[in-house]
């Protein structure tokens, strides 16, 4: 049987979207398309904005959800972000973070794991 993945990677993202609004975080933006490249979540937490990067594994093979989001994976979120921020000024002022929330397991119930402040721009 064919695995949609479209169909869980909407799936993997909703579970994290609502796992970081149970944390107290709130929605700013979802799945936003650069030319450079895509930011899955953008949140608001506290005083902070908060880039988030959602990765699913259905094994560990190959590393964990974290381990592939590696250097250049890295830069296109962060070039993202920059362009977000450009077209949304009213958050120019708010200190940025980049997270990640791994995903593994059944994908409508998969289990997560939210790393914080897991790369900086100036990385």
């Amino acid at each position: 049987m064919a695995v949609d993945r479209r169909a869980r990677g909407a799936a993997v993202e909703q579970a994290a979207l609502q796992y970081l609004l149970d944390a107290g975080l709130r929605q700013i933006a979802r799945n936003v398309a650069m030319r450079l490249g895509e930011l899955d979540l953008v949140m608001h937490d506290g005083q902070s904005l908060v880039f988030v990067e959602v990765r699913y594994r259905g094994n560990a093979g190959f590393g964990g959800g974290a381990e592939s989001v590696d250097w250049s994976k890295q830069r296109r979120i962060v070039r993202a972000a920059e362009l977000f921020l450009l077209r949304n000024r009213q958050w120019n002022e708010s200190p940025c973070r980049f997270d990640i929330v791994e995903a593994d397991g059944d994908p409508d119930a998969p289990r997560l794991n939210w790393i914080r402040d897991a790369f900086r721009a100036d990385d």
